[in-house]
């Protein structure tokens, strides 16, 4: 990872994780203390200070940490485990959802997809009763409960990658898939 100084235009610092892996989202915990890291290689979400730039835990979570995305009263982090550690999969792999509780910084519970499958990236509806994901090698998209977890999927096209749920509350992108400020 590397921390830049936007005003000045700085490398600050750079921290190597460590497992060897693949990080592929990044999300802030809502008292703004701690960055919450994806990684596909190493199965889980590593836990960085953002001031001290230094890894403070490791959780783990499935196969094929993917994508973040918070719940809408900042209490839960929504995991997509993607089931492979691969940008090429078969379908029906062991994708599943685990949800963090933010307090604890622990896994309270882990969603499986039945019949295997692969979620990667989507939000959560404005009002925090759905996540919407795209099942890359399934060619569907999840509507998953946040409520109970139960998992509806919709077929869609070839390896659906990436899903946008808007609106979403905030006034600015930040990038990716709806993470607004």
């Amino acid at each position: 990872m590397v921390k830049i100084d936007l005003v000045n235009h700085q490398v600050l610092g750079y921290l190597r994780l460590t497992k060897r892996g693949m990080p592929q989202d990044i999300r802030i915990s809502p008292d703004g203390s701690v960055f919450y890291v994806a990684d596909m290689h190493a199965d889980g979400v590593y836990l960085v200070d953002g001031d001290g730039f230094i890894q403070t835990d490791f959780i783990p979570t499935g196969v094929g940490t993917h994508g973040l995305y918070p719940s809408r009263d900042a209490t839960k982090l929504y995991v997509a485990n993607r089931g492979s550690h691969s940008t090429r999969a078969p379908p029906h792999g062991r994708g599943s959802v685990s949800v963090i509780d933010f307090a604890t910084r622990a896994v309270e519970k882990t969603w499986s997809i039945p019949g295997g499958g692969s979620p990667d990236m989507g939000n959560v509806t404005p009002d925090g009763k759905r996540l919407w994901l795209s099942g890359r090698f399934d060619n569907v998209v999840y509507d998953i409960d946040t409520a109970t977890g139960e998992v509806r999927s919709i077929p869609v096209g070839l390896e659906p990658h990436g899903l946008t749920v808007w609106p979403q509350p905030g006034r600015y992108s930040l990038g990716h898939t709806g993470n607004m400020r």
